[in-house]
């Protein structure tokens, strides 16, 4: 193997597979990038056995061939050379590295030992435009769960069926869910978890162009995200195994009240409120009166804060304590400049909602 490549174009390929590497594994090859050079492209690959990343970049290549090297050093040694051009020329089990008046001899590993790339072909493509998929992740996957004792609840639950794709995640304290139209080949519904950490991944790989291609087997996902140019990244992961619960139960099927609210007055007011809570004492009460709205924040320890924000509310006074935080991550999350808030008591769950097929239910807390 022998190839130029740019310095940029390098670290980009680099950056986007190292954070699937994990720095305490017993087996050395998955600490090691694939490198696999053909024509005028070199396709990165890293592995942690459940989650694989590809990233294919542009580079002059004079001899075709794969190898593979520690991708911390090989980072390390793109961000600091003092050259635009890196050229990389492999013999052995050895690689030499130029750029500018630095040379490296970097050892690494056959690629025959590198974990073999998991094969769907003939499995279904769904595509979906990338903007749209990483609008849906990011109003969703705040919400995944991060207690391991509840692994099926560990990943973001997808479901394709009559010609949608929703996407769910609970942690059973509040649920996001979101929803958009994509076109499905067969009628057979489809669904999948897919984990925390391929969804990281796949969030930062995903782009505000093109297409995502998306393929199931019965214990894997791929996504594919392919630039015009012929470069792009293939990310595939290992699927949460289990049954995810019922999470239409959680959903109200009615409320008592709706409150249209400024998304970002009430965001302020919350993070204003939260500032006054502490670990023992984590709640915001929300006191809805006439076209008013009382924040209200209280621990023993630190002290209290009060704050009341004009809406158009005629319904009789309630109160509902919530963890602000919990309410601020989907405001976070969305785009828009209004939500509608349902709620009905102070022991019921609260709803948000926008225009967009938006959902997300919090669980009140209970106050002494």
């Amino acid at each position: 193997m022998k190839l130029t490549i740019g310095q940029e174009e390098f670290i980009t390929g680099l950056q986007a597979v190292q954070n699937v590497v994990s720095t305490r594994t017993t087996l050395p090859i998955l600490s090691n990038v694939l490198l696999n050079a053909v024509g005028d492209r070199l396709t990165l690959t890293a592995t942690d056995l459940d989650v694989t990343i590809s990233k294919t970049v542009e580079a002059k290549v004079e001899i075709d061939g794969y190898f593979t090297m520690p991708v911390k050093k090989l980072l390390s040694i793109a961000r600091e050379v003092g050259g635009s051009q890196i050229e990389m020329d492999v013999s052995k089990n050895q690689c030499s590295i130029k750029s500018g008046s630095s040379s490296y001899r970097v050892n690494g590993l056959p690629a025959e030992e590198f974990p073999p790339i998991p094969n769907f072909s003939g499995q279904t493509t769904i595509q979906m435009p990338q903007d749209t998929v990483k609008t849906m992740l990011r109003r969703t996957s705040f919400a995944v769960s991060t207690d391991e004792n509840r692994y099926v609840l560990n990943g973001l639950f997808l479901i394709f069926k009559e010609n949608k794709l929703t996407m769910v995640a609970t942690d059973g304290r509040r649920l996001a869910l979101a929803e958009e139209d994509v076109e499905l080949k067969d009628d057979n519904p489809l669904e999948v978890i897919v984990p925390t950490k391929a969804i990281q991944e796949l969030s930062r790989s995903l782009g505000d162009k093109g297409d995502v291609e998306i393929q199931i087997t019965e214990n894997q996902v791929s996504f594919g995200l392919k630039e015009n140019d012929g470069t792009g990244s293939l990310i595939v992961s290992k699927l949460v195994e289990g049954a995810y619960p019922n999470y239409k139960q959680v959903i109200p099927a009615e409320s008592k009240h709706r409150v249209t609210l400024d998304k970002e007055e009430l965001f302020h007011a919350l993070r204003r409120a939260e500032i006054m809570t502490s670990e023992k004492a984590n709640s915001v009460k929300l006191t809805f009166s006439e076209n008013n709205l009382t924040f209200t924040a209280n621990s023993p320890e630190v002290g209290e804060s009060r704050e009341t924000m004009a809406i158009k509310y005629e319904g009789e006074e309630t109160s509902i304590a919530f963890n602000p935080q919990f309410f601020i991550d989907p405001l976070k999350a969305l785009d828009e400049e209004e939500v509608h808030f349902e709620f009905t008591d102070q022991l019921s769950p609260g709803v948000v909602k926008v225009k967009h097929p938006f959902l997300y239910v919090i669980m009140p807390m209970r106050t002494s």
